[in-house]
């Protein structure tokens, strides 16, 4: 797959995963939100809870499984440590989400999947 349909199917997800998250009542409040350690795909609320999403677009279950890894969510968690204080609340809830999108399937959310 070449760069640019790697790119398209990239945000395919990050939009399919943004209408997932509204859906289950969340606010999308930063798609995409780039920071010197890295990019954050997907910011969003609900109540009190900020979650900080990646998200992964893959052909099969298998892929899917094999795209997360320790290394992405250092990069997600040193994202998110720097963002925090421009989308949360002092008494706010802040995780690290994933959202697993492959066609003909429902989105699969894993939620506070980091633990330092």
């Amino acid at each position: 797959m070449s760069r640019q349909a790697a790119e398209r199917t990239g945000r395919r997800g990050e939009t399919i995963a943004a209408w997932w998250l509204r859906l289950h009542g969340w606010k999308i409040v930063g798609p995409r939100v780039r920071t010197p350690v890295g990019e954050v795909d997907l910011v969003a609320r609900r109540g009190r809870t900020v979650a900080f999403i990646e998200v992964k677009t893959r052909r099969t279950e298998a892929e899917l499984d094999l795209s997360i890894d320790r290394r992405r969510l250092v990069r997600v968690a040193q994202a998110a440590e720097m963002l925090g204080h421009r989308y949360a609340r002092q008494q706010d809830f802040i995780r690290i989400d994933v959202i697993l999108i492959r066609p003909r399937a429902w989105p699969r959310h894993i939620t506070n999947v980091w633990h330092g």
